[in-house]
């Protein structure tokens, strides 16, 4: 019955949007200002792009900050927008394209081409799949979790930034360089951190299990209490397997996400008695002006509060 609804919640913003898409046309061509318009999937990759491509461009970001992009419902403003864009990046790896395929849906609607009009930005990385999964559609889409494949995206971005206005092209060139370097540096000081720690107390514990990109790149197993958000989420047989699995390590920090609900993970803290040492992010950068608000500040912070949290 939920499925349905979303369907016919869908369409029907789908009529709207083709509307007023229609009826702006004109509206868009008047208020062109020479700048690419350009549409990204969430606020992750809205803040990589903006870092590359600055004010030569008109930027507009469909998951609003803080929400969850494995099943979003678009806005008629969201289509619209993505009907009239020049370039489109999403992160692909079964993130907008699993769930309800939100995105896979507003796109062939649009009439947009995959690799003409929009663009994979995790195109490149080394996919790593869902628990026992090894096929297409249990892709674990978390890559940016991981500095080097956030890299990656930035990579991506700009290239395809730079074929579709190439006047700027040494600008983003600019602008890209300066930003990896600021990266690479992050990703060699947490390198650093987690490699002085104990190896009997290195344990990422979530509620969902979306730190395998992370886990990878940084040496440190991860564990949680469901895998993916669009799964059945903090069930008690999986918080009590989670519990079970904690009481035969010595970790001594868990983590809860900021873009979930934490009553699940306080439930394992209580059982065990290991305390929540810090949110941290995953799907989202916080809002402006709050701590975690660009994707280097909330990779700054998670590295920075894993480190601290597992070191105690």
């Amino acid at each position: 019955m939920k499925n349905k609804q979303r369907v016919l919640i869908f369409s029907f913003v789908l009529v709207l949007a083709v509307l007023l898409g229609g009826c702006g046309t004109n509206q868009k061509k008047a208020s062109d200002n020479g700048k690419l318009n350009v549409v990204v999937t969430n606020s992750i990759i809205a803040d990589i792009t903006k870092n590359i491509a600055k004010d030569k461009i008109n930027l507009h970001s469909i998951v609003p900050v803080g929400k969850d992009p494995h099943e979003y419902e678009p806005l008629p403003e969201d289509i619209k927008k993505t009907t009239n864009a020049d370039l489109i990046f999403y992160n692909g790896v079964n993130l907008e394209t699993g769930g309800n395929a939100w995105f896979t849906k507003m796109v062939k609607n649009a009439n947009k081409k995959e690799n003409k009009d929009y663009f994979a930005v995790s195109d490149g990385i080394e996919v790593i799949y869902l628990e026992g999964q090894s096929e297409k559609g249990k892709e674990d889409p978390h890559a940016w979790l991981n500095l080097e494949n956030g890299i990656i995206y930035a990579k991506n971005i700009e290239k395809q930034l730079a074929k579709k206005d190439p006047k700027n092209q040494d600008y983003y060139k600019k602008n890209l360089t300066t930003y990896v370097e600021k990266l690479e540096k992050l990703d060699q000081e947490a390198k650093s951190k987690f490699a002085s720690i104990p190896d009997n107390k290195k344990m990422i514990v979530t509620s969902e299990g979306c730190f395998k990109y992370f886990s990878k790149a940084y040496n440190i197993p991860s564990a949680y209490i469901w895998e993916i958000n669009t799964e059945e989420e903090g069930t008690p047989d999986q918080i009590k397997n989670l519990v079970k699995k904690l009481r035969t390590t010595e970790v001594s920090a868990l983590f809860v996400e900021s873009s979930v609900d934490a009553r699940p993970m306080k439930s394992v803290s209580k059982d065990t008695g290991i305390p929540i040492y810090a949110k941290i992010f995953t799907d989202s950068v916080a809002k402006k002006g709050e701590r975690g608000d660009s994707y280097y500040a909330m990779m700054k912070w998670n590295l920075d509060q894993i480190a601290e949290g597992l070191s105690k």
